[in-house]
């Protein structure tokens, strides 16, 4: 349902969200429609993106459509822009999402792996920023800024009691590279910001073991994981009226699991 208080309204802004086909991402996409958002996803392949994108648009009863980006490829992030301003002049809301984990022990890591992750986490949403900065700017307005929102972890705000080095790694550098980022784009009226969730249902926390999920749950304050109104509710906010004074920030999205350690 569209939120009709102008301070959080979004109708007819445009949004994309890579990563957008399952999982938080999703959860995000899903939220963005429903509230008048026309609002396009990423998927490694065409007919997923545009699969999931369909489910999208009954669920939310919005417009949503399917972009491929395979953000492994490094041409990914300029063929998605170039496809992208095929379709639409502005940008109102960019959601870097897409995201990819590996085994964390030093021992078992190889360097491809380490390389491949760092690819898909932190090298393609610098550069899809960087590509889709005349969109965003055509988009921002003094008092209605384009926003950025990269999607980090909890993982790149602590260290976990299990190995995740690369993960946490990339995921603090998109930490870093949000508030570089804002100070940069600030004059362009563009706002960028992270959101940093806990556990939420997805792909990836589905390949974790049982033991793994359940001691994690166990020390959220909250008592459980993060819902998809939890995900839309904070980019939403970031995204609307409400939000945008907010800039460089790292929100945390975890039930209270980082205040509380």
């Amino acid at each position: 349902m569209e939120e009709t208080d102008p301070l959080f309204s979004l109708r007819g802004k445009t949004a994309l969200v890579t990563g957008g086909t399952s999982g938080i991402g999703a959860m995000i996409a899903s939220g963005l429609a429903g509230r008048g958002v026309r609002t396009y996803v990423t998927g490694r392949e065409l007919s997923r993106a545009q699969d999931a994108a369909a489910r999208l648009a009954e669920e939310s009863g919005g417009e949503v459509v399917g972009l491929e980006a395979d953000f492994a490829d490094p041409d990914a992030p300029a063929a998605l822009a170039r496809a992208f301003a095929e379709r639409e002049d502005r940008l109102h809301l960019l959601v870097n999402n897409a995201g990819t984990n590996c085994g964390g022990e030093l021992a078992s890591l190889s360097e491809e792996d380490w390389d491949a992750l760092m690819a898909v986490n932190l090298r393609a949403p610098v550069f899809l920023v960087k590509a889709l900065l005349p969109q965003l700017r055509m988009a921002a307005r003094p008092g209605d800024p384009a926003r950025i929102i990269n999607i980090g972890s909890i993982g790149g705000l602590h260290v976990p009691g299990w190995e995740a080095h690369p993960y946490g790694a990339s995921k603090a550098a998109i930490h870093q590279v949000t508030r570089s980022l804002a100070k940069s784009f600030a004059s362009d009226n563009i706002t960028v910001n992270a959101i940093a969730p806990g556990p939420f249902p997805s792909q990836m926390h589905d390949t974790e073991s049982e033991a793994t999920q359940k001691s994690i749950a166990a020390y959220i304050p909250a008592g459980r994981a993060g819902a998809a109104e939890d995900a839309q509710g904070a980019v939403i906010f970031l995204a609307s009226r409400a939000g945008a004074y907010v800039n460089a920030h790292v929100l945390p999205l975890d039930g209270g699991y980082i205040g509380a350690l």
